[in-house]
């Protein structure tokens, strides 16, 4: 049975694995995108993590069709009181950026899309230096005054630019970002650690990291130079990115660990997020149903202190 855990104070109770829904209508068509929705929630897990620009970068595509996606999903299947719908707004070219007025306009359109009356947590998807937080939070509490909204969280933040809208909400007494999703896996530790950590524990906010499994590194899936080839352009990147003498020995670590637990590196990797004190969930993306079920059997795999003890030397920087 999944055990929920609080989202920050937002009182929204979400699984300990969110589904990354930037896969909907890029990687994956409506059909396997209601398979992999139904599964999930029948897994007993219940955060879908979207945006409005999801995905505005495949060729044909405009953005939205995450979004709409989910909304016939919703309509199709009557499970809304089963999910828990994150959405975001700020980075896409038609809704850009956090001033009221884009704040307003574009949630409307995300709940059109979504085919729902209420979104449960609304994230600024990036800083907007050029508005005043006053601002962008004044514009979220008054969503949550008409009900549209009923949590708001910030990704791509600064520690700095978060502690500063923290003070906001409490000094004007408007609502407080519950959430944070920032970049974090095991081998991306040191942008969320140095101080996003500290500053999330201290006010007890929710984590919701993206880029789980360094997008797809942590599978193990990429240990060459030649393994680049095994997927479209991005496999280049991870190659670039990751496969070097640190991301060589945290694959090492994964192996011993995963073959302890009968488990796959994937697994260990997601379980390592789970048990991180202040983590609430990662967000996790998937292609077929049965990626899905492993990835989601990590939640039921408790590493031991030395497990955990193993992971973070391997992973340690410099």
């Amino acid at each position: 049975m999944t055990r929920f855990r609080e989202l920050g104070r937002s009182g929204l109770q979400v699984g300990p694995i969110a589904f990354g829904g930037n896969v909907l209508g890029w990687s994956v068509d409506e059909k396997t995108a209601f398979a992999l929705l139904d599964a999930f929630v029948e897994a007993g897990f219940n955060l879908v993590d979207t945006a409005d620009v999801y995905p505005a970068w495949v060729p044909g595509n405009k953005g939205g069709e995450s979004e709409t996606i989910i909304g016939r999903w919703l309509g199709r299947g009557g499970r809304r009181d089963k999910v828990v719908l994150a959405t975001k707004v700020a980075k896409w070219a038609e809704r850009p950026g956090l001033s009221a007025d884009n704040i307003n306009a574009a949630v409307d359109d995300s709940l059109r899309r979504l085919g729902t009356d209420v979104i449960d947590l609304y994230q600024a998807h990036e800083d907007d230096e050029s508005v005043p937080l006053e601002e962008t939070l004044g514009a979220f509490a008054r969503l949550i005054e008409a009900g549209k909204v009923r949590a708001i969280g910030a990704s791509n933040y600064s520690a700095t630019r978060l502690r500063d809208a923290l003070k906001v909400s409490a000094d004007y007494h408007l609502p407080r970002y519950e959430s944070l999703q920032p970049e974090y896996n095991l081998y991306d530790r040191a942008g969320y650690e140095a101080e996003l950590e500290p500053l999330a524990r201290e006010q007890q906010l929710g984590v919701i990291g993206y880029y789980a499994l360094a997008s797809g590194f942590l599978s193990g899936k990429y240990r060459s130079a030649e393994d680049a080839g095994k997927s479209d352009a991005r496999g280049a990147k991870v190659v670039a990115r990751y496969l070097n003498p640190r991301g060589l020995r945290i694959l090492a670590a994964l192996d011993d660990v995963a073959a302890a637990h009968a488990a796959t590196p994937a697994q260990v990797a997601l379980a390592w997020l789970i048990a991180r004190p202040g983590v609430t969930a990662p967000i996790v993306s998937a292609t077929g149903v049965e990626q899905l079920h492993e990835v989601l059997a990590a939640a039921r795999l408790s590493l031991s202190a030395q497990d955990v003890a193993q992971l973070d030397d391997a992973s340690a920087e410099g």
